[in-house]
């Protein structure tokens, strides 16, 4: 037995290295039917002895269809990319860049940052990848979800031959990023014998990833290529082409592009020329990335609430088409704003079929020359993932029929007012469109995150129930739902678990889950941060809140007009009466000049085990610590984990405390 399981592993590896070869390299070593003799022959040998081991590529494809996906937390963030839609807007940031660095050189003159210079990469168009590797084993694999929970897809991935399931780094846990794509010549072949043909390789790759049934996603014959080690227990790299080096060197496919340039400038002169390339790629890309190359610059400029400032996307211009304008609905959203969406002449644009356009508003009908377009040809635009826009009409004649506004709500018939160049309907208590706008957008994931809530819940809802309200919801009953179409046993009371789940949520959620005009996530989380408490956050006057960070005029008068509309605090106070309870964390405790981290400017780094970074900054925070990412002669105190890096051996150089010993940090927080 012991020679079987030898020669089973020995097989295991000849395999992978082909696959490698094969799938990656894209330089096979062997003829097709030799790798099958393989195969084969690992088949029979597991099925001759019984055994199959957990690595063995006869196991990438599952057997079972999923039940659903678990959701999976990153242990690092992944974070989305600003855009450069053109050279102006790429130079706007290498100035800003270039601002912050001047700036920490100034204050830090012994140890300044390099020069900058930069690496180009290609922007590929799929669905983003997270897989996880504990000691060279592929342990999961996520989507990118909201950036700090995601889907576990590791079936899925598994049966992408491209991605490897052991790598040689064996020293501990890393993250790694990449894009899962299907390659333009496999969809060209996948169509020719598909009963329902795939309409575009983005949507076939994102598609097959998200499907439950992994035989599905086998079929597709996906292809993944990476460009981002998110996190490591340990690992360090001092810029980003040591990154790439290594996960060239782990196995993993890596973009045909990296290219490095000591200017902006001499970055931004070849991106007409990659552009011009964008067609010539088997597969879709819709920009180039631009990042900074040195790690130590990338920490020092650290990230926005949404991006990182050490990286930019170069979008690719829009493509347009002609096509000819057939007519113009209006729309009613949740704020009972009224929008126009133009219908078109199906036309095929980068393998997108469309068909329905947006107008924005009336205003933006009449900028655009298109209030007598019905009929005529007019030219649209797609950019990426966005919904299609009319630019205008291909002449300037006036020779289609006129698109005429709607004097009244397209819903619920009300007399519509006209606030800028919007139309909005009034009726916030009968008019459908908003009412169900309004439940679904409270009920989203990133408001008070209901499982199993969709639009058609809240559809059937509102007709069956008359839900017309959040606080409706929390007074639904098992009697209630389980008599409703589609509503089992099982249905109704997963339903009833979420909304009770739902009670106990955070005052941003919360906040932004109510929908107050002109605000998003980042506004409620301010609000939330500033005033911890809902009932101080709706007495606030608009002179406080201009005072708040990214909060002008506009949105102060908006925030204020909400919580003083009286439709609005019943439905608060219903809410508040069924039990929601949206909390904040306890405002930093001002601690007296006795505790030794009170006033404190503390860098933490590397890999502590008593808990992790976040929640320690936290915990200093509440003791009336400054918690700054870079250490500098500003600097009091260094907290270093397990693998601390560059940061540990500046501290050492400017002879400035530090606390390695994890007891002497519980003693000092009074917890040993």
């Amino acid at each position: 037995m012991t020679d079987s399981m030898e020669t089973m592993k020995a097989l295991i590896e000849e395999i992978y290295s082909h696959n490698h070869l094969y799938y990656t390299m894209d330089q096979p070593s062997i003829s097709d039917a030799d790798y099958d003799l393989l195969y084969d022959r690992l088949v029979a040998m597991e099925k001759a002895t019984g055994i199959t081991l957990p690595n063995s590529p006869t196991q990438r494809v599952g057997d079972q269809i999923l039940k659903g996906f678990d959701p999976h937390r990153h242990k690092s963030r992944l974070w989305s990319l600003d855009k450069a839609q053109n050279k102006d807007e790429l130079m706007i940031w290498y100035t800003r860049a270039s601002k912050l660095v001047n700036e920490y050189n100034d204050q830090n003159d012994e140890d300044p940052l390099p020069p900058l210079s930069f690496v180009m990469e290609l922007k590929f168009d799929g669905l983003t990848l997270n897989l996880t590797y504990d000691h060279g084993e592929l342990v999961q694999a996520s989507t990118r979800g909201n950036g700090v929970i995601g889907e576990g897809i590791l079936a899925q991935v598994k049966t992408i031959r491209s991605i490897p399931s052991e790598i040689p780094y064996r020293d501990g846990i890393i993250e790694v990023q990449g894009e899962g794509i299907m390659n333009l010549s496999v969809l060209e072949e996948y169509n020719k014998t598909a009963i329902e043909p795939l309409k575009n390789a983005r949507n076939a790759a994102a598609g097959a990833l998200r499907n439950l049934n992994p035989k599905v996603t086998d079929s597709r014959k996906l292809n993944a290529y990476f460009y981002q080690v998110g996190y490591t227990d340990g690992l360090r790299f001092e810029n980003h082409e040591a990154m790439v080096e290594f996960l060239r060197n782990n196995r993993f496919k890596v973009s045909p592009l990296v290219q490095v340039f000591d200017s902006i400038e001499a970055a931004a002169g070849e991106l007409d020329s990659i552009t011009a390339m964008r067609h010539t790629y088997d597969f879709l890309i819709d920009g180039i990335v631009i990042k900074i190359n040195d790690t130590r610059t990338r920490e020092v400029l650290g990230y926005t609430d949404k991006f990182p400032r050490w990286a930019i996307a170069y979008k690719f211009e829009a493509e347009e088409a002609i096509t000819t304008l057939l007519s113009v609905s209006w729309e009613v959203g949740r704020t009972g704003k009224i929008t126009p969406v133009a219908k078109v002449e199906p036309v095929d644009i980068a393998g997108v079929t469309v068909q329905n356009c947006t107008l924005n508003n009336v205003g933006d009908i009449e900028r655009k020359g298109l209030k007598h377009a019905l009929g005529s040809q007019v030219f649209i635009r797609r950019s990426n993932d966005v919904i299609p826009e009319l630019l205008g009409k291909v002449t300037e004649e006036m020779d289609g029929e006129e698109i005429v506004a709607p004097v009244s709500c397209p819903s619920c018939g009300s007399v519509l007012e006209l606030k800028g160049a919007h139309l909005f309907c009034l009726n916030r208590v009968e008019c459908r469109p908003q009412l169900i706008g309004r439940i679904t957008h409270f009920a989203s994931r990133d408001a008070m995150d209901i499982e199993t809530f969709s639009i058609m819940t809240a559809e059937q809802l509102y007709a069956e129930l008359n839900v017309k309200d959040p606080a409706d919801l929390y007074d639904l009953t098992f009697e209630d739902l389980i008599k409703l179409e589609r509503f089992g046993d099982k249905k109704a009371k997963n339903l009833l678990a979420s909304l009770e789940k739902s009670k106990q949520c955070d005052l941003s959620s919360f906040l932004y889950a109510l929908g107050i005009p002109n605000t998003g996530k980042t506004t409620t989380r301010v609000l939330a941060d500033h005033y911890r408490d809902l009932h101080k956050l709706m007495a606030a006057t608009p002179e406080e809140l201009v005072a708040l960070y990214d909060i002008g005029g506009i949105m102060a008068d908006s925030i204020v007009s909400f919580f003083r509309d009286p439709l609005m605090q019943r439905s608060i106070d219903r809410l508040l009466q069924a039990g929601v309870t949206p909390v904040s964390e306890e405002a930093p405790v001002i601690m007296n000049a006795d505790n030794p981290f009170f006033g404190k400017t503390i860098v933490l780094t590397g890999t502590l085990s008593i808990m992790g970074r976040d929640e320690m900054g936290k915990k200093l925070e509440a003791l009336g610590a400054k918690i700054t990412g870079s250490v500098s002669k500003k600097t009091d105190i260094v907290i270093a984990g397990e693998s601390a890096g560059s940061k540990l051996t500046k501290a050492q150089d400017l002879g400035i405390r530090v606390i390695d010993n994890e007891q002497e940090l519980l003693e000092m927080l009074g917890e040993a």
